[in-house]
């Protein structure tokens, strides 16, 4: 689409231009100038950005039912975007994998950090997941999948429509083969020594959480002859690595017969299968199962689910995240560790320290933090959005 044929959004006098400038990508529905021909832009639709002054900052996606009105795709208001330019940020995005990876598993597309705002794409070798989560992305899918297959040569595309950030732009939920034919059955992933059972087209986001690979490689230093506990274990996460690491044996709790399903399929395929066992139910009622039977570890992590995804959710989420340490601290053996994690990216991680702190305090614990952890490289984070740097995970030393 050529730019010259595009509408103009502007910005009011007072919205901070200048953040913009410096690079941060989203443009918030009360900075916008609303007027007749603002509200009939469509959803998914591309414009030129102005500021006050009526000068072009670059080429934005528009989404008027969304909070998040523009999104920034191009600093140059002359850039078209088209299949070529798609497969220019495809082609930087790869090149960065593949200088670390030496194997095609890994998040191809971090979103906004990697030029394209609102995408996701998990990368299992021949088979690449996309979550279009903007409407632009959805209004331009076609030409995004054909240049994602012009640079990855991937032979199966999957669509996958699930999650609240769909929601929020007024996006359907619907997932779809759109290049060649799904995978049948998980796909076995390999990361840090086990093997890991990915369900592209039933599981959870695009069936693996790739980001947490670096922090399974570190906890799986401290489980040498260790007996582990992984809490919110989705399909073996922690625990997997840790018998790699050389656990002696590793339970893994969650609230998914599915997902528990794929993690014991995993401890099998690692050749753990004898030393690795799981329990089904919620993680709070079998953490206070496991107090009253007297067990403690000399490992125990909690990976939960994002307990304060948005801002009005936080204290509620605080709260979540004090109480799970608070539960977890008394099953850690004395000079065990703890491991707490957060995806919840409106839990800075100074409020996530802090609630995990008080947590273990209230337990009646001391506590050293060993080592501080974050996502693995192929979810770089963008220094202007904190947004994308959502993941923490604190390692502690009770």
């Amino acid at each position: 689409m050529m730019s010259s044929s595009f509408p103009v959004v502007r910005l009011k006098p007072k919205a901070n231009a200048r953040a913009i400038r410096h690079g941060f990508p989203w443009v918030y529905e009360n900075e916008i100038v609303i007027d007749r021909r603002t509200r009939n832009i469509e959803a998914g639709a591309l414009a030129i950005l102005e500021d006050g002054e009526r000068r072009p900052m670059g080429v934005v996606a528009v989404n008027p039912n969304s909070k998040i009105f523009c999104r920034m795709l191009d600093r140059n208001p002359e850039a078209v975007i088209d299949q070529a330019w798609l497969v220019e940020k495809f082609a930087r995005a790869l090149a960065l994998r593949e200088q670390i990876y030496d194997a095609p598993f890994y998040r191809l597309i971090h979103a906004e950090t990697d030029g394209l705002p609102g995408v996701v794409v998990d990368r299992f070798g021949d088979t690449a997941v996309i979550q279009p989560n903007a409407y632009w992305a959805d209004t331009l899918l076609d030409e995004m999948v054909a240049a994602l297959v012009e640079v990855t040569g991937v032979s199966c595309v999957l669509k996958n429509g699930s999650g609240r950030a769909r929601t929020l732009e007024g996006l359907d939920e619907d997932s779809a083969v759109l290049v060649g034919t799904a995978p049948e059955g998980p796909v076995p992933v390999v990361m840090n020594g086990a093997t890991y059972m990915a369900d592209l087209t039933g599981g959870q986001k695009t069936g693996l959480f790739y980001d947490q690979r670096p922090n399974h490689e570190f906890a799986a230093k401290l489980c040498k002859d260790a007996k582990v506990l992984d809490v919110f274990s989705h399909v073996g996460g922690f625990a997997l690595a840790s018998l790699a690491g050389g656990a002696k044996t590793a339970l893994a709790v969650d609230g998914s017969a599915a997902a528990l399903e794929l993690a014991e399929a995993g401890a099998k395929a690692s050749g753990f299968g004898d030393r690795f066992d799981t329990r089904k139910g919620d993680a709070f009622d079998v953490l206070t199962a496991l107090a009253e039977e007297g067990e403690t570890f000399d490992v125990v992590i909690c990976d939960p689910p994002a307990f304060a995804p948005s801002k009005p959710a936080l204290e509620k989420g605080l709260r979540a995240y004090e109480r799970i340490a608070r539960l977890a601290a008394p099953l850690v053996s004395e000079g065990g560790y703890l491991v707490l994690c957060s995806c919840s990216h409106a839990a800075d991680l100074a409020r996530f320290r802090g609630a995990s702190v008080r947590g273990i305090g209230r337990a009646g614990r001391q506590a050293q933090l060993i080592h501080t952890g974050f996502a693995g490289p192929d979810h770089p984070l963008m220094p202007q959005l904190a947004e994308s740097g959502y993941l923490k995970a604190l390692f502690f030393r009770l």
